[in-house]
């Protein structure tokens, strides 16, 4: 199968690249972390300049339509860059809202916003004491009137939540999970905003009687909320496709300016070997990161996208704890630091990893799949 990027795709990478090496470095990174929001309305701004808030968003919508092989291109950049605006959770919210939604009246008009960039969505995948179950959902939805509930519960961890201008929300509706758009500014809402170890902002959101209109799209229920948490997670792979080939570069250079014993450590054969060996973990994981993407964006069967999904997963969180892993020790103690860009790429990678199903989960989802062959002892 060929991999190769399109063109366009290509010269949407390189733009995207030179414009987050000239505009987002290490420096700039650092002050919109330490800054009271945590996120830059600049930076946003700019995504939407670039076309990036436009770029999932359906054409029929003010958008351009892109693929989930589009975004990949898109997220492996923001992951070498370690960007922590609300870009992904405003992107996974689009395909909720592309996959839930009517596509008519309000769920249009939020689409169009989206594009315009002037509205920024997440999915409240988690409830506290879920773990990785998606369909642990104790969140409760009673219905008002038309299409409009009221809703009763707790998202946890909800990635970029306080920044968000709307949430889709599952919960149970007479036993059935549904999706449901709550406004950031809803009566009953309590946000409590936090910054996750990576330099990310989460939140806990709990809802008391607060009003939603729920999604009436054709499929807007529990297998839909697990189609977009497959989405949400190959582009969490991409990302940290991203974040990978940052680490490896820097980890590089790194050993071409440290000595020991009169000598570059980079000349050293055994850390050499290492080094190749972080390289192949990451070759690895790129292949099937490329391969879950193109089946989650041509794949009719849903156990295929789950098979393809699992394993990228499972594989990238096996990469990424052995790839940081050796960084930190060949940076030496400088790799435990704030002060170099190894420990934030670390970190990120920690986070995505422990992100919608660790190695473990991920392992377990995919054996569960039909096909699987099990050998007895």
């Amino acid at each position: 199968m060929d991999f190769t990027f399109n063109d366009e795709q290509q010269q949407l990478a390189d733009a995207l690249r030179r414009y987050l090496d000239k505009q987002y470095g290490f420096d700039a990174r650092g002050a919109i972390i330490r800054s009271d929001a945590g996120v830059s309305d600049a930076q946003w701004s700019a995504f939407a300049e670039l076309g990036l808030t436009a770029l999932p968003v359906p054409e029929a919508h003010g958008g351009f339509g892109g693929s989930a092989i589009d975004m990949l291109v898109v997220m492996q950049q923001c992951g070498r860059a370690l960007v922590v605006e609300p870009y992904w959770a405003t992107v996974v919210g689009v395909e909720a809202l592309r996959l839930a939604g009517s596509g008519q009246s309000d769920d249009a008009a939020l689409l169009e916003r989206v594009a315009q960039g002037e509205l920024k969505l997440a999915v409240a995948f988690h409830e506290p004491g879920a773990r990785y179950d998606l369909f642990a959902v104790d969140t409760i939805a009673v219905k008002s009137q038309g299409d409009l509930y009221r809703l009763d519960g707790t998202k946890s961890v909800v990635q970029h939540g306080a920044q968000a201008d709307h949430w889709i929300v599952p919960a149970r509706v007479n036993g059935e999970i549904a999706l449901f758009v709550v406004a950031r500014d809803a009566a009953g809402a309590n946000i409590t905003d936090y910054r996750t170890i990576d330099g990310q902002r989460a939140a806990t959101l709990k809802f008391t009687q607060t009003p939603a209109r729920r999604l009436s799209g054709r499929h807007a229920g529990a297998a839909t909320l697990e189609h977009i948490a497959d989405y949400a997670t190959v582009l969490l792979c991409a990302q940290a496709l991203g974040a990978l080939d940052a680490l490896n570069h820097a980890t590089l250079e790194y050993t071409k300016t440290r000595e020991q014993f009169g000598a570059p450590i980079a000349r050293f054969q055994a850390l050499q070997h290492r080094m190749v060996d972080m390289m192949i973990h990451t070759e690895q994981a790129r292949s099937l990161t490329y391969l879950a993407a193109v089946r989650y964006a041509s794949a009719d069967a849903a156990d295929e996208r789950r098979r393809a999904v699992s394993a990228a997963k499972a594989r990238i969180g096996q990469a990424a704890r052995f790839v940081g892993q050796q960084a930190i020790q060949l940076h030496g103690g400088m790799g435990m630091t704030n002060e170099v860009a190894a420990a934030h790429l670390f970190k990120r990678l920690s986070i995505i990893e422990t992100t919608l199903g660790d190695v473990d989960h991920h392992l377990a989802r995919f054996a569960s799949l039909p096909g699987f062959a099990t050998v007895d002892a």
